[in-house]
């Protein structure tokens, strides 16, 4: 039987995520019981000591056991944490080493949503890609500056070590553990009872994109304004450089090291987001939208917004529009 330590941390943490994947895990044993099979799963909640009590004001956890009492586990499942992510993470430290050594000792181990702060803080995920909320993505690069953030991505699995997206996504996650560790059958039962979209593997369509500007680098942030206010000008990199009497290398190396794009990532990913709420009300067609945004070629702006989005222009305005729902 495989031994599940779902992690209770001190704080705000997500309690959606720990009914969720408690339940999750406990069903999968619940439907291989009624096939005459037997249960794969032993969960246990598990906090830094034993008195511990999670509460967010309106429901309170208590744990079954605290981490000296858990000497092995096979999988170390982390939710997400809410709040001020450094004092959560120093809050709870007590589970980082405890985390290093399950690993160690042959343990994987996951994150759900913001969880991925705590697991970064161990160090594991150090080379690695990582999934997380994306409204949390500058944050997170600016903590964990060697950690690969993949924050279009709903899971990623390295190494025995795994990520989930933002919010709901956690679920998700939770159903690809159950196909690995008891089968696609148990994992599509398991969506269908849940209802849960078993093949969704973005987080791209949700994401607003605010620009990156959570660094110091003025010149930059002033580029990146000039951007957001032109974005329906035709603009050209060689331009912007010679305005701020840079080499294009030079000037694409700081814009990248400040916003994680590329010049023409940035371009693109804000006339994608006007796009975007243009598309919401639906006041206009997808050309129009189009010209609107600075695009005349509807093949190059439909791959770029889907690049961007993992959707086209009009799959995106059927979901998304006001006129639609």
């Amino acid at each position: 039987m495989r031994h599940i330590s779902i992690l209770v941390p001190e704080g705000n943490s997500s309690l959606s995520n720990l009914e969720a994947t408690h339940k999750m895990f406990n069903m999968t044993n619940d439907f291989l019981v009624r096939m005459g099979k037997e249960p794969l799963f032993q969960t246990q909640l598990v906090a830094t000591h034993k008195d511990a009590r999670l509460s967010n004001g309106i429901f309170t956890i208590i744990p079954d056991a605290n981490i000296e009492e858990v000497k092995h586990t096979d999988l170390v499942i982390i939710p997400a944490i809410h709040g001020n992510y450094k004092e959560v993470v120093e809050t709870n430290k007590e589970f980082i080493p405890w985390i290093v050594q399950q690993y160690k000792n042959g343990a994987e181990v996951a994150s759900l949503c913001i969880g991925a702060f705590l697991l970064a803080s161990t160090g594991l995920l150090n080379g690695k890609n990582c999934a997380t909320h994306w409204i949390a993505a500058d944050e997170f690069r600016g903590m964990f500056p060697k950690v690969n953030l993949v924050d279009d991505k709903i899971i990623t699995d390295e190494n025995g070590i795994y990520t989930s997206g933002g919010a709901y996504s956690s679920l998700n996650l939770n159903l690809y553990l159950v196909e690995k560790f008891a089968g696609r059958e148990m994992a599509v039962l398991s969506s269908k009872v849940f209802e849960i979209d078993i093949s969704r593997n973005s987080q791209s369509p949700f994401i607003i994109f605010k620009g990156q500007k959570g660094h110091e680098d003025n010149e930059i942030l002033k580029v990146q304004e000039f951007i957001e206010a032109n974005f329906q000008e035709k603009m050209n990199v060689d331009d912007l450089c010679a305005d701020m009497a840079l080499s294009r290398r030079t000037f694409e190396r700081r814009f990248k090291k400040a916003t994680s794009n590329t010049v023409v990532e940035y371009m693109q990913r804000v006339k994608v987001e006007a796009a975007k709420k243009e598309l919401e009300t639906g006041r206009k067609n997808v050309n129009e939208v189009m010209y609107d945004v600075g695009y005349n070629d509807p093949k190059a702006f439909r791959d770029v917004f889907r690049k961007i989005t993992d959707m086209t222009p009009l799959d995106y305005m059927n979901r998304y529009s006001k006129l639609q729902a």
